[in-house]
C-alpha cells in the first residue's frame, strides 16, 4: 500500500492517463455486449429434465413446442375457411424450411384435432420446435419471426422462445432506463453528501469506469461460456454502487486528512494506507461472497458470480489506485464549489456517535426490539412457494406475454406442455410388447389426461386411440419416448406432484427419464437446495477468516455472520409479501402475481446481499479497531468508529439503494424483485443493524470482541491484515482527555 499510495502521488498523471485509456478500449470492445447475452440458464444442465430435452432433440427430432403461433383469421374469415387453412398450411410449409427449426405442426396439418382449437373456435394453433439450446433457439427465434406472416392471417407469437427474445429486448430497455435516472439523482444525492460539486464528481467518473469494465468483462465471458442477459444488469447495478461506496469512503477520509494537516501527499498517503487497505479488504470479502455462486451448476448464477467477481475488484482496484491519483492531482481543489458551506456546522459530538451512546446504555432492549421486529418482517418467508420464470416475468404490454395469457384462458395448455418420458434402449418389436402396459398404467395417474405412444394414446387406464401415421415420430434407433398430457400448471406444487408420481410409477420397460416444464422446477429447486448447503459454508468460512485476518477477533466474525443473517430476514419477507403475495405494487409497480416467487431469486439475492453487508461491517469495523487500537477502550471506540462512518455508511447505503432501487421501474418482475429487495437489505443493514444492533453487541461483549487464543493471537500477529500496523488493542496510549467526553462508564472495559 505504501508502493501505491507513493505512486499515486508522483505518477498521478500517469496512473491518470493508463486509466483513462484502458477505460476507452473497455468501453469500446463492450459496446456489442447485449448481442452475445443469453436468456434462461435456470436450470442443471446435467439434470434428469435437460437429459430428457436433449435426447428428444438428439435422438427423435421433437420435443415440446418452444415457439408457438396463435392464428386467426382475417376479415372474420373462420378457421374452417378454406383460403385460412390453404394460407396455414403454406405457413407451415415455408416454416419448416428455415434453418433451426426441427419440427413445425398446426391445428390444419395435425388433422383439425380440438385441442388445438381455441374454445370459441376462433384461433388455431401452430406449434414449433426450435433446435439447440436457450441461446440457439433464442436466436432463431428473433431471425425466423419477422418472417413469419401471412395477409390472410393474423399471427401472435408466444413460447419460451419468443418470452426469452422479448426479456431481451426489455432488458436492454430497463438498463437504459435506469442509467438515465440514476446518474442525474446520484450527482444531487452526492453534492448533498459532500457539498462540494468538484467531490461529488468523483464518485461518478469512478462508478462510470467500473460501469465500462463491467461490459468488456461479461463480453469477455461471453467467448468462454454462456452469459445470462440478467448479469448486465446486475453487476453494473453492482459495480456502479460499490464504486461510488469504495469512493465515499476514500474521498471522506482524504477531506478529513487534509482538515488535519494541508500536506496533500501526506493526506493521500495516508487515505491509501488506511482506506485504501479497507476498500481492498472489503472487495476481496464481497468477491468471496459471489463466488458462492460458482458451485450451483446453472450458467444464470455462474455468469452473475464471474461478472459480478471481476466488476468488484475492478471497483475496488480503481478506487484504491486511480482515485488517489485524482485526489493528488485535485488536492485542496476537492472542496471547490462548496454549495453548503456556510451552513454546515460543525459539532464535537454528532448525530451517530450520540446514537450509539444511548444504543449503548440500554443495549439488551435495543437488542431485543430490533432483532424481533427484523424477524416479525421475516415471517412471510415461512410460507414461500417457488416456481421457475416464465412469460409472465415480461410487462403486461408484451406481445408474448399477452399471446400466452390468450392461451392460458382460451386453449387446453397441456397440448402445448406435455410431460415427455424417455425410455432409452426400447425399441421395435420391444416397444409394441412392453409400452402399453406401462402407458395404461400411467394413464390412471390423477392429472394426466391422455398418454400418446407409438402403439396409440390412452386415458383412464385404456387405449382410446390406435395409432396414427404421426405415432411413429415417437420411437427411434435410441428408444421410444411417451407424451403425457396433464391437467395442471406445470410451475405449480401440483405440477411438482404429479412428476414425482410419474418418477415414481413402476412398470416400466426400462430406466425412464422424466422431463418437461414441471420436471424442471422439480430439478431446479433439487440443485439449488442440494448445493446450498456448500454456498452457505464458503460464505461463512471465508466471512470468519477474513475478518479474523483484520480484526484478531474470534467473536467478531461469529457477530458478523449472525447480525448479517438477521438483517436479511427482512429481505426474504419482503420478497414473499410483495411479489408473492402481492401486496404494495402501489409503490414497487405492477406486475404479475402467481403465488410463487422464482426459486433462484432467493439464492442469489442473499449471495449478493451478504457480500454488501459485509462490505459496511469492514467499514465499520475498520475505523472502529483504529479507534481501539489507539484508545483501548472498547465503548469508546464503538462511538467514535460509528461516528466516523456514520455518515459514510447512511450516504452510501443511500446512493448504492437508488442504484438498485430504479430496477423497481423494470418491466421484468425478476429485475423489480432483485432491485426492491436489494434496496431494503442495504438500507436495514446500514441503519437499524450497523447503527443499532452492532453497538448494541459490542457493547455487551465488551473487551471479549477483541479476545482470541494465544495461538491464534500469534497467526494474526504474523498474518493479520490490518490498516494499523502500530499497538495492540488494549495496550496502546489511553485517549486524550479531550476525546474521554464522549466515554461512557463501561464496567468491561
Amino acid at each position: 500500500m505504501n508502493v501505491i499510495a507513493q505512486l499515486a502521488v508522483a505518477r498521478r498523471g500517469l496512473i491518470l492517463a493508463l486509466t483513462v485509456f484502458v477505460a476507452s478500449l473497455a468501453a469500446f470492445y463492450g459496446a456489442g455486449v447485449q448481442e452475445h447475452l443469453a436468456n434462461g440458464g435456470f436450470q442443471d444442465p446435467s439434470s434428469e429434465s435437460m437429459q430428457v430435452d436433449d435426447a428428444l432433440a438428439g435422438d427423435f427430432a421433437t420435443g415440446a413446442p418452444n415457439l408457438v403461433v396463435i392464428v386467426s383469421g382475417r376479415g372474420g374469415r373462420t378457421l374452417e375457411a378454406p383460403e385460412v387453412a390453404e394460407a396455414a398450411d403454406g405457413l407451415v410449409g415455408r416454416i419448416r424450411t428455415f434453418d433451426g427449426v426441427v419440427s413445425a405442426d398446426s391445428y390444419w396439418t395435425a388433422g383439425r384435432p380440438a385441442s388445438l382449437r381455441s374454445k370459441d373456435g376462433s384461433s388455431g394453433l401452430l406449434l414449433v420446435r426450435l433446435g439447440g439450446n436457450e441461446g440457439t433457439y433464442q436466436a432463431t427465434a428473433k431471425r425466423v419471426v419477422p418472417q413469419i406472416h401471412d395477409d390472410r392471417l393474423e399471427l401472435r407469437f408466444t413460447g419460451i422462445a419468443q418470452t426469452y427474445v422479448e426479456v431481451e429486448r426489455v432488458s436492454a430497455d430497463d438498463l437504459l432506463r435506469a442509467e438515465l435516472i440514476v446518474a442525474p439523482i446520484t450527482l444531487v444525492l452526492l453534492v448533498l453528501v459532500f457539498g462540494s460539486l468538484a467531490a461529488a464528481l468523483v464518485p461518478l467518473a469512478v462508478g462510470g469506469i467500473s460501469v465500462v469494465t463491467t461490459t468488456a468483462v461479461l463480453r469477455l465471458l461471453t467467448e468462454a461460456t454462456s452469459v445470462s442477459v440478467f448479469a448486465l444488469n446486475v453487476t453494473t447495478a453492482l459495480g456502479l454502487g460499490l464504486a461510488i461506496d469504495y469512493s465515499l469512503f476514500v474521498i471522506s477520509r482524504f477531506r478529513d486528512e487534509l482538515a488535519a494537516d494541508p500536506d496533500v501527499g501526506a493526506a493521500v498517503r495516508t487515505t491509501v494506507r488506511t482506506a485504501g487497505m479497507t476498500v481492498l479488504f472489503s472487495g476481496v470479502t464481497v468477491a468471496l461472497s459471489l463466488s458462492a455462486l460458482l458451485v450451483f451448476p446453472m450458467y444464470f448464477f455462474r455468469s452473475i458470480a464471474y461478472g459480478g467477481i471481476a466488476v468488484v475488484l475492478v471497483a475496488a482496484l480503481v478506487s484504491v489506485v486511480a482515485l488517489p491519483a485524482l485526489l493528488a492531482l485535485l488536492g485542496h481543489r476537492v472542496n471547490r464549489l462548496d454549495v453548503f458551506g456556510r451552513f454546515r456546522r460543525r459539532t464535537p459530538s454528532g448525530f451517530w456517535q450520540r446514537l450509539a451512546l444511548g444504543v449503548m446504555r440500554r443495549p439488551i432492549p435495543v437488542m431485543t426490539v430490533i432483532s424481533a421486529l427484523l424477524l416479525l418482517l421475516g415471517s412471510p418467508f415461512l410460507s414461500a412457494s417457488f416456481s421457475l420464470a416464465d412469460d409472465r416475468v415480461l410487462p403486461a404490454s408484451s406481445p408474448a406475454r399477452q399471446a400466452a395469457q390468450y392461451l392460458r384462458e382460451n386453449f387446453d395448455v397441456g397440448e402445448t406442455n406435455p410431460i415427455p418420458v424417455v425410455v432409452p434402449g426400447v425399441t421395435g418389436a420391444g416397444a409394441l410388447q412392453t409400452l402399453p402396459p406401462y402407458a395404461m398404467k400411467l394413464s390412471t395417474l390423477e392429472g394426466i389426461r391422455r398418454v400418446d405412444t407409438l402403439t396409440g394414446s390412452y386415458a383412464d387406464g385404456r387405449l382410446v386411440a390406435p395409432p396414427a401415421a404421426a405415432s411413429g415420430r415417437f420411437t427411434g434407433e435410441a428408444g421410444s419416448w411417451l407424451s403425457l398430457v396433464s391437467s395442471v400448471e406445470p410451475y405449480s406444487p401440483e405440477g411438482r406432484e404429479l412428476v414425482a408420481a410419474v418418477r415414481a410409477t413402476g412398470g416400466a420397460p426400462a430406466a425412464v427419464k422424466v422431463g418437461g416444464q414441471a420436471a424442471q422446477l422439480v430439478d431446479t429447486t433439487h440443485a439449488t437446495g442440494g448445493r446450498l448447503p456448500a454456498a452457505l459454508l464458503i460464505i461463512a468460512v471465508a466471512t470468519a477468516v477474513l475478518l479474523f485476518l483484520f480484526t484478531g477477533s474470534v467473536l467478531i466474525p461469529v457477530k458478523a455472520i449472525v447480525l448479517n443473517l438477521l438483517s436479511l430476514t427482512a429481505t426474504f419477507g419482503s420478497m414473499v409479501y410483495v411479489f408473492q403475495d402481492g401486496h404494495l405494487k402501489w409503490l414497487v409497480g405492477d406486475f404479475v402475481t402467481t403465488g410463487m416467487i422464482d426459486a433462484t431469486m432467493p439464492v442469489l439475492m442473499f449471495c449478493i446481499a451478504f457480500g454488501l453487508s459485509m462490505d459496511y461491517e469492514v467499514f465499520l469495523l475498520s475505523r472502529i479497531r483504529e479507534e481501539y487500537v489507539r484508545s483501548g477502550d472498547n465503548t469508546y471506540s464503538v462511538a467514535l468508529g460509528l461516528e466516523k462512518t456514520g455518515r459514510v455508511m447512511s450516504a452510501g447505503a443511500l446512493l448504492i439503494g437508488t442504484v438498485f432501487i430504479t430496477f423497481a421501474s423494470s418491466g421484468l418482475t425478476l429485475l423489480k424483485l432483485l432491485g426492491v429487495g436489494l434496496a431494503l437489505a442495504v438500507v436495514v443493514d446500514a441503519t437499524l443493524v450497523r447503527g443499532l444492533l452492532v453497538p448494541a453487541f459490542m457493547r455487551l461483549a465488551g473487551r471479549a470482541n477483541w479476545w482470541a487464543p494465544p495461538l491464534l493471537r500469534r497467526l494474526h500477529d504474523r498474518f493479520g491484515l490490518s490498516e494499523h500496523s502500530e499497538g495492540r488493542p488494549g495496550v496502546s496510549v489511553a485517549p486524550a482527555a479531550s476525546d474521554r467526553s464522549v466515554e461512557m462508564a463501561n464496567p468491561l472495559n
